[in-house]
């Protein structure tokens, strides 16, 4: 099998399509005028960081109305989850969310979602019949459940299936956290099974699409590599500079203007590693006791996962670390109050086990703030390690404790690579995920269209 580098390729801005030469390039006639997109498991509509909802929400909005301000409508289907949600709402004009009813509204976990695959289809295919044939172009799926939807909706209607794997059941097994449950082999096979059915695979780093090649045995024709984008109207520094920026977000908040701040934001689990950042404050404290009197450590985000077990667990953990008095767990709030508390930050840390990307790393450098990052999955490429922030190899907390010693020591860091921080996120914007993603589906369907006339 060749690996990814050797592959044919072409570059757009960080992003690459891999595939077979064309006889011609698509033009603007092969772009699809409206896509079904799939979210079986979370809606677009839900707050990220509770729950099952986080980046690939963030993610299918933006690319969403993204796509849409360059003419190409998106129809969104996902699960109901309450009886009270409009059959169909409208997010943002050539955007609309469909609620799907399938299974009870509520108490139903993401493990029981398979058995329900079946209604949701049902849903799909009764909102099509009430258009004319030729409604739908192409369907976009994302994460697993909806690619088992994807598959059968695309092959019924006789249109191209794009699929974004988000997370692999493969890679998030192969790096588990203590504890943590594995993903079951019901899940392997079924992407297994999507991987094999989908016209094209979208990765959101040349990492992730190795892992496609590697445990997937994914075709390299069908592997388009796209980089996830960062609302930069939303997400940006102060006007005034990240250090004015950063003193007047923590007067919002009503954080003490001298503290140092290591913040953490997403759901409360294993794979996200909040333990680690908490072990990481113990042992920075225990080298610097005198560092207690001006350290606050903000947790924002709810229980989420394997983390429902215990939902209390790291509130207790930092009990027992003897830290519960500098640590602040906060609830998920909207886009633009987190926006603030990247700001305030002094550095973001994100310890996970494994992560497509990591939207937040991005969002959080885009507002100016550094990061500490594990060095997993497509972190690497959101973080400019020694420019941007630090990524730490492995999660033993002595490590972190270590990354964050020099934030500790030198105040002044974290401005200066806040400002370095938010020159690296302008090159992730939206606009260029939503052209590229475009571009690919417009490939997509000219391959479509030459395989009919073959």
């Amino acid at each position: 099998m060749p690996r990814l580098e050797e592959l044919q390729d072409s570059r757009t801005h960080g992003s690459t399509l891999v595939g077979p030469p064309r006889l011609r390039p698509p033009d603007a006639h092969d772009r699809p005028r409206r896509v079904a997109m799939l979210s079986v498991h979370t809606s677009p509509l839900h707050q990220p960081g509770t729950g099952d909802a986080g980046g690939m929400n963030v993610y299918i909005v933006e690319l969403a109305q993204r796509l849409a301000a360059i003419g190409i409508e998106v129809e969104i289907f996902t699960r109901a989850t309450s009886a009270a949600l409009q059959p169909s709402v409208e997010l943002a004009p050539g955007v609309l969310v469909r609620h799907v009813a399938a299974g009870p509204y509520e108490g139903l976990a993401k493990e029981d979602l398979p058995a329900q695959l079946c209604a949701f289809t049902h849903g799909v295919m009764q909102a099509w019949a009430g258009h004319r044939p030729g409604h739908y172009d192409l369907v976009h799926s994302h994460y697993w459940l909806s690619g088992h939807v994807g598959r059968l909706a695309a092959q019924r209607w006789g249109v191209p299936l794009v699929h974004a794997m988000h997370t692999m059941a493969k890679v998030k097994n192969a790096s588990l956290a203590e504890g943590d449950t594995p993903e079951p082999a019901a899940r392997v096979l079924g992407e297994s099974q999507v991987v094999r059915a989908a016209d094209r695979l979208i990765a959101n780093t040349e990492k992730e699409a190795e892992e496609l090649l590697r445990h997937y045995d994914a075709d390299t024709a069908r592997v388009a590599v796209v980089h996830p984008g960062v609302n930069l109207e939303r997400f940006r520094p102060d006007a005034r500079g990240v250090e004015a920026g950063r003193a007047a977000a923590r007067s919002r908040l009503g954080l003490p203007q001298d503290a140092m701040i290591p913040l953490f934001v997403g759901r409360i689990q294993p794979l996200k590693a909040p333990d680690v950042l908490l072990r990481a404050v113990a042992e920075l404290l225990a080298e610097r006791p005198w560092l207690r009197e001006r350290i606050v450590v903000p947790v924002v985000g709810g229980p989420s996962g394997s983390g429902l077990a215990r939902p209390e667990g790291l509130q207790k953990l930092a009990a027992c670390l003897g830290i519960a008095d500098v640590v602040l767990f906060r609830p998920p709030v909207g886009q633009d109050r987190l926006a603030d508390w990247y700001r305030a930050a002094s550095v973001l840390v994100m310890p996970s086990y494994s992560e497509s990307f990591g939207l937040v790393a991005v969002e959080a450098q885009a507002c100016g703030t550094p990061v500490i990052a594990a060095e997993v999955g497509g972190l690497p490429v959101a973080v400019k390690d020694g420019l941007s922030g630090a990524l730490v190899p492995g999660h033993d907390p002595r490590d972190y404790a270590a990354a964050l010693s020099g934030f500790a020591d030198d105040p002044a860091r974290s401005t200066r690579m806040g400002e370095v921080a938010a020159r690296h996120a302008r090159s992730f914007g939206w606009d260029t995920a939503a052209a590229t993603t475009a571009d690919m589906y417009a490939a997509v369907l000219h391959e479509r269209r030459l395989h009919r006339i073959s």
